[in-house]
């Protein structure tokens, strides 16, 4: 039995993109108009060229007007994570921490007593919680983004240095701090290091 595959999956080559076939024939269209008007102004020809170009770019535009009205419907469900999709869940969880914080505000300003925005705030952060619970449950999207950082990771390439060793710190003769190897001052007493 071959193996099943999604619709999604399929890359299928159709040939030339839409914008390059209407492009093409702007281009072939304002060549025929050349050999054709040979003997005519020049003003004329560059019109009737740039009029055919433009044509062509109106019927693309029409073209992608039109396609979706014809073409078949490909239904992409979205992610549902307890009857509800994610993005639901998404929106949910900013508006209760935004009721959160808005809640805190008014207790700072005196406009809620004790009891109320102890009680008020219980339940949001409660609500926040299990949120936040549904939307870590959902493993559909950290897939995805588990194969897709796989294809990106690659081996880290070493970079080879030039012959000879490391460079070393230099000491300084007078202090003995350790500096880099191309300084020429110490840097803790600033005797030079170069010798004289």
């Amino acid at each position: 039995m071959p193996p099943t595959t999604d619709i999604a999956d399929q890359q299928v080559d159709h040939g030339l993109p839409p914008w390059q076939f209407f492009l093409l024939c702007g281009m072939l269209g304002a060549t025929a108009v050349v050999i054709v008007a040979t003997g005519q102004p020049i003003s004329n020809i560059l019109i009737l060229s740039v009029t055919i170009v433009a044509a062509s770019f109106v019927g693309l535009g029409a073209y992608r007007i039109l396609s979706p009205l014809v073409a078949p419907l490909v239904a992409t469900a979205p992610v549902v994570s307890g009857g509800r999709t994610r993005a639901a869940l998404e929106r949910e969880k900013t508006l209760v921490l935004r009721s959160i914080k808005e809640l805190e505000f008014d207790r700072a300003m005196g406009k809620v007593a004790q009891a109320d925005f102890d009680e008020m705030s219980g339940r949001l952060r409660g609500r926040a919680i299990r949120l936040m619970q549904q939307l870590d449950a959902d493993t559909g999207y950290r897939e995805l983004i588990e194969k897709e950082l796989e294809s990106l990771v690659t081996t880290p390439v070493a970079i080879p240095r030039g012959p000879g060793p490391s460079p070393r710190p230099t000491a300084c003769p007078s202090c003995g701090t350790g500096n880099d190897s191309d300084a020429r001052f110490c840097k803790q007493c600033g005797t030079s290091l170069t010798p004289s």
